[in-house]
């Protein structure tokens, strides 16, 4: 009994130090909260929640504040999001669904969680490496130059290169474009090369009656040019299903935050450094959305101070959520195309990105997590729709 009831005192400092950014007494909390106990007996469940390590006391007031284990416990406890109000989901629609490509609705998306949270908006784009391949078109540049150009289901356009003695054969180029799409559409990357590499032959064999040698001397030539150029793009597939660096970020708020009353100059500064190093920032949120999908709860990751393990970020929590749905390959498209198991259709996650929220570790944790979990959900659905 009396652990619950320093469990609901913490949440009661929690949530008047989130509110207000000043210590918070005892008497205080004895009577906004009413507390079925005395001040004296809350004094004393204070401090045993200041020796517990949950409270810290500021040497300069007899108030409490929350450290980061009683932030912690408040963020645990919240086991289901409460959703914005209708009015507030509306204006989100509202404000998005005039956005003219993915690009556009990425970027809105940003403005806007950073003017309901006040707080830094990253939202990043989908990553190839997570998208199926819609289309794929091979272009010529030049004598020997192919452009091949890949179109993934979230709107991503890839272009690479590739040197080929056939890229001046319109028969090819043609043939190529229709079997690539025939045996890769909806896979994903890494699994487009593999379909590549199987059908193999079949390509080939497609390719040469397209061209339709007569010598024998062209057959063996343009047979190893069509290995050459496959060779190639199973390579390019490849290194785009393993590119580390595949998302992009769109960054927006950290002006507004440094307004804030209660913001310290230093704290701000470290977090600008942090927002200049986007490979860590993008790898801490894209590891806490999928382990918060992982996990089966809210699908709301939240990391605070020392838990980003960046020394520029001990100041600050982070809020982040996957969106998107990455598909599973489909092997009946292709029925030559070997079975994998339900482990490998989908690489390690089910999102495709994420949108998240960082600022100063007293953040409004309820507001800024039914935020970022809207404004995830919207994009999902706008993709979904997309596709």
């Amino acid at each position: 009994m009396a652990q619950e009831r320093r469990m609901k005192i913490l949440q009661a400092v929690v949530e008047d130090y989130i509110r207000t950014q000043e210590p918070v007494s005892s008497s205080g909390v004895a009577s906004r909260h009413h507390i079925a106990v005395s001040s004296a007996t809350v004094r004393n469940d204070m401090a045993s929640l200041e020796d517990e390590g949950y409270l810290i006391k500021p040497h300069t007031s007899a108030g409490r504040i929350p450290s980061e284990k009683g932030y912690r416990y408040f963020v645990d406890q919240l086991s289901t999001i409460v959703p914005l109000s209708r009015p507030q989901r509306r204006a989100i629609e509202d404000f998005l669904k005039g956005s003219v490509s993915i690009d556009d609705v990425l970027h809105r998306s940003a403005r806007l969680l950073a003017q309901i949270t006040g707080q830094v908006a990253v939202v990043a784009t989908p990553a190839i490496t997570r998208s199926s391949l819609r289309r794929c078109e091979f272009i010529r540049l030049g004598t020997d130059t192919i452009l091949t150009v890949i179109i993934t289901d979230t709107g991503g356009v890839e272009q690479r290169t590739l040197t080929s003695s056939l890229a001046r054969r319109d028969d090819f180029l043609s043939c190529l474009t229709q079997v690539v799409n025939s045996y890769c559409c909806n896979l994903s990357l890494r699994h487009s090369a593999q379909a590549l590499q199987v059908h193999q032959q079949i390509i080939l064999r497609d390719c040469l009656q397209a061209m339709d040698p007569k010598d024998p001397a062209d057959i063996r030539r343009l047979s190893a040019a069509v290995r050459d150029c496959i060779s190639h793009l199973v390579s390019i597939f490849e290194d785009l299903a393993h590119d580390s660096e595949s998302y992009s970020l769109y960054t927006t708020g950290a002006a507004q935050l440094a307004h804030e009353r209660h913001s310290q100059v230093e704290n701000i500064a470290s977090l600008l450094d942090a927002l200049e190093e986007q490979i860590v920032i993008m790898h801490l949120m894209d590891n806490l959305a999928a382990a918060a999908q992982e996990s089966g709860g809210t699908g709301v990751g939240v990391a605070i101070g020392s838990e980003t393990h960046s020394p520029e970020l001990l100041h600050t929590a982070i809020v982040t959520a996957g969106y998107g749905l990455a598909h599973p390959d489909s092997d009946s498209l292709n029925p030559d195309y070997p079975s994998a198991s339900d482990q490998d259709k989908i690489d390690e996650h089910d999102s495709i990105a994420f949108v998240g929220s960082i600022g100063p570790t007293h953040m409004d944790y309820r507001m800024t997590m039914s935020a970022v979990q809207a404004v995830a959900q919207y994009l999902t659905r706008y993709l979904t729709d997309r596709s």
